[in-house]
Order: structure tokens, then C-alpha cells, then sequence
């Protein structure tokens, strides 16, 4: 990157923050501008452009580089536009790649669903096993916060980073792949290949795969050469993981294939197996993540950051034998949910609070599939919980398991989340207020 050229910073959210405070580190007197598509900056030192007037400043090459937010789209026209105009276009993650990638070992992990999990086990087996590791990427620091931290740098990233990162890890690992974020990346077509960009390399580091992933046609083509595989875990090794798991905190068999994955990535890293069971006890369930709760006699289940079908078949698989409300719907990207309509009844739901818009299709879907679950079809969370409130002698436990994106959807009249995590503090709250 050069320093010689003013940059416009795409996003002003903490990655946009970190390189604001990279670029002042590097070259204090340099024009920083920045551009957000709604809200508040909040970038110090930096000018605004409106998005309206960006073009214009790009034809008038106000600026060198353009460094974009994750939740910017790399598809969005006027990036196209920039490069057409000799304006490179980079990120935070790749920033880190040009500065502090030599002379460390770099671990990536992706997937649908889990990687979070198996990138925070990764990284809690190294640092008990002694090793020098940081955790970044969309757990832990951004990219340029972590700087040169480490000896190790573990990166969890989503298919926003993975999508034009440029750079090899030398250990990568995906854990599953479903449609996502199609929204973003224009189809599923697109967000597999921006997904297996991470692993898609001449390069032959090793990748490991979780069950799921194993089977994934699409990532067996990108892992190009079996080969690259790392070795399975050892029977006794896989046993005193399945034993530690079983009295830890990981909750549900995807959290054991998460687990298994994490050691399989920790001992090609060089984890010891004392370190990798250490760090599975010291593992907390991350918020959102199936976050229990004990509220008036129920256990109340925040697993908000569910955004697909298959994150809510995988909570309701982790409480069996339980009489469940099952608390769905938000966000419409076209996802399939008759599979997990039939699954219900099986998986112990009792009653189903639907919530627009998908909860919508998963209501009929539920219909027809199990007409024994009560189905409730409300139009905020306060109101879905309401229901459940006056139904408190159907279910155990209610899980808040969307199954889809926040965005747009309601927590009362007039009141809009931002954001998941907002939906599952509002969750929590709505909860102890009715149910205490």
C-alpha cells in the first residue's frame, strides 16, 4: 500500500477503527476520507464523502486506495468503477497480510456455522499448550489490531474476508458449507467459491475439514489434492475428547465435531494433548451461542447468532429430551425450511413462535409436517413471548433460534434490530421481564 496518496476508508465499523489507527501509526499527516452508507462515522481525523458523491471523487482520483469494510460487498459496482480508474481496492485482513504476515504461522478457519467455536478451541489448546497464539478476524481483535502480536495468529473469517483475501494461510480449516449471505454475494454460487477462496490454492498447506465438509463436493474440489488433508485424530486422542467435551461446557454433537476439528488444527500447530483437553475446559460458550439462562423455572436459550436452517437444527439437537418453544423467523434469503419443519417434532418443539418473514414459510412448513406443534405466528419478539408467557405448561425451554438474520425484524412496534446480537439481548431481557 502506499502512503503517498490519500485513502478512503469504505465502513466505519471496528475494522475501518483499527486501520484508521494503523494508517495514523505508519503516516500521521496522511488524508484519510471516509464513506458510510447510513449512521454515524465516528472515524477520527477523516473527511467525509457521501455515497452519492463517490463516484465523482473517484473520477477525480481524490484518492489512491479504498479500503473496505467486510460488510461491504466486494460486488458492488463501484469497485469496479475504482480499478477501472487505477484505484486499488484492498482490507483490513489483507493489510495485515502485506505487513505482519512474514515470520508467522497463520491458521484460517471458515464455515457456514462453527467457525467461530473451532477458531476460540484452537486458540485456547495453543495458548494452553504454551504457545504463543492470538485470536482474530471476527472473534477476538481485527487483523491490525493483533498487528505482530504473536508468533501464531489464529484468524476466524467469514466469507466477506475470505472472499478476496490475498495471502496463504499455513493451516486452513472449514468447518461446514451451506447458502449464506447470498444477499452480499449475489447467489450461493458466489458465496461458495468466495467461501473456498480461503482454501482454493496451488499452494498445498494443509486443510482440515469438519464431517459436514468432508462430504462437500464443491470443497473437495477446492482442496484440489486429498493429500493436504491433516491426519485424522488418533482413536485414543479422539476418545479423551469426546470424554472432556462430555463434561465441558460445548453443548450438542456439532460442538464435539467442532471440538474434534479445533485439536486436529492444534496439534498440526503443535498443541500437546494435555493443552488441547485443558483448553476444552477453559472453553465458554460464546454470547448468542447457545447462551442458557435459568428464568422462572425454564431454561431459556440465546442462540440468536443462528442465522440458517442448519444453526437451528443443530440447537434443537443439543437439548434431547426436552419439551421445547422454539422461538424462529427473520431475515427472507430463500432458504429452504421444509427440512427443518419436519424435524420438529422429533427434536421435541411443543410450540413454535413464528416470526416474520421466514417464520412465516416455517409456520406452513409446520403445518403440514408436524400438526401436533402449536404453531403462534407473532409479529414481534415481545409478542411472540407474550404467547409463550400464557403458555408456560407446554415446554421446558424455549430456545431463540432464528434460523435467519435480524435485519428488519421487530422486538416491539416501531423498534428495529441492528444486528443479532441486539435481537439476543432483547431476547434475554423480554424473557426475565414476563417469564422472572
Amino acid at each position: 500500500m502506499r502512503f503517498d496518496q490519500p485513502v478512503l476508508l469504505y465502513g466505519a465499523g471496528r475494522e475501518a477503527r483499527s486501520t484508521r489507527a494503523f494508517l495514523k501509526a505508519r503516516a500521521p499527516d496522511l488524508k484519510v476520507y471516509v464513506t458510510v452508507d447510513s449512521g454515524d462515522a465516528g472515524i477520527d481525523d477523516a473527511e467525509i464523502i457521501a455515497p452519492t458523491d463517490l463516484q465523482a471523487a473517484i473520477e477525480q482520483k481524490r484518492f489512491g486506495t479504498i479500503v473496505k469494510s467486510p460488510g461491504v460487498s466486494r460486488y458492488r459496482p463501484i469497485f469496479l468503477v475504482a480499478r477501472e480508474a487505477g484505484i486499488a481496492v484492498t482490507s483490513n485482513l489483507n493489510l495485515w497480510g502485506e505487513y505482519f504476515r512474514d515470520g508467522r504461522t497463520v491458521i484460517a478457519i471458515t464455515g457456514t456455522k462453527g467457525k467461530s467455536t473451532t477458531a476460540t478451541l484452537v486458540h485456547l489448546m495453543l495458548t494452553q499448550s504454551g504457545i504463543d497464539a492470538g485470536l482474530a478476524g471476527n472473534v477476538g481483535l481485527a487483523p491490525l489490531e493483533i498487528a505482530g502480536k504473536h508468533k501464531v495468529v489464529v484468524f476466524e473469517l467469514s466469507s466477506y474476508q475470505t472472499a478476496d483475501m490475498a495471502f496463504s494461510p499455513d493451516i486452513a480449516a472449514v468447518t461446514n458449507l451451506t447458502p449464506e449471505h447470498t444477499d452480499w454475494h449475489r447467489d450461493a454460487e458466489h458465496y461458495f467459491a468466495d467461501k473456498l477462496n480461503l482454501i482454493d490454492h496451488e499452494t498445498p498447506f494443509p486443510v482440515g475439514l469438519g464431517p459436514a465438509a468432508q462430504t462437500n463436493p464443491l470443497v473437495l474440489a477446492a482442496l484440489r489434492d486429498p493429500k493436504r488433508l491433516l491426519p485424522p485424530l488418533a482413536p485414543f486422542i479422539a476418545d479423551r475428547i469426546a470424554s472432556t467435551v462430555s463434561k465441558s461446557k460445548l453443548k450438542g454433537a456439532h460442538n464435539l465435531d467442532n471440538a474434534r476439528l479445533a485439536a486436529q488444527i492444534a496439534l498440526a500447530a503443535g498443541a500437546g494433548l494435555e493443552g488441547i483437553v485443558r483448553g476444552i475446559n477453559q472453553f465458554e460458550p460464546l454470547p448468542h451461542r447457545l447462551e442458557e439462562h435459568a428464568i422462572g423455572g425454564l431454561t431459556i436459550v440465546n442462540d440468536s447468532i443462528s442465522t440458517t436452517p442448519e444453526a437451528t437444527k443443530a440447537a434443537l439437537a443439543a437439548y434431547p429430551g426436552k419439551r421445547i418453544a422454539l422461538v424462529a423467523g427473520g431475515h427472507e434469503r430463500q432458504q429452504d425450511y421444509a427440512e427443518l419443519a419436519s424435524l420438529l417434532g422429533a427434536r421435541g418443539v411443543t410450540v413454535l413462535v413464528a416470526l416474520p418473514v421466514t417464520g412465516d414459510r416455517l409456520a406452513t412448513a409446520t403445518y403440514a409436517a408436524a400438526p401436533q406443534i402449536e404453531v403462534v405466528e407473532a409479529g414481534t419478539l415481545r409478542a411472540g413471548l407474550e404467547a409463550l408467557a400464557a403458555r408456560r405448561d407446554k415446554f421446558d425451554t424455549i430456545i431463540l433460534s432464528p434460523g435467519a438474520p435480524s435485519y428488519g425484524q421487530l422486538e416491539t412496534a416501531g423498534i428495529v434490530f441492528k444486528d443479532f446480537e441486539q435481537r439476543g439481548r432483547a431476547f434475554v431481557r423480554i424473557a426475565e421481564e414476563l417469564l422472572g
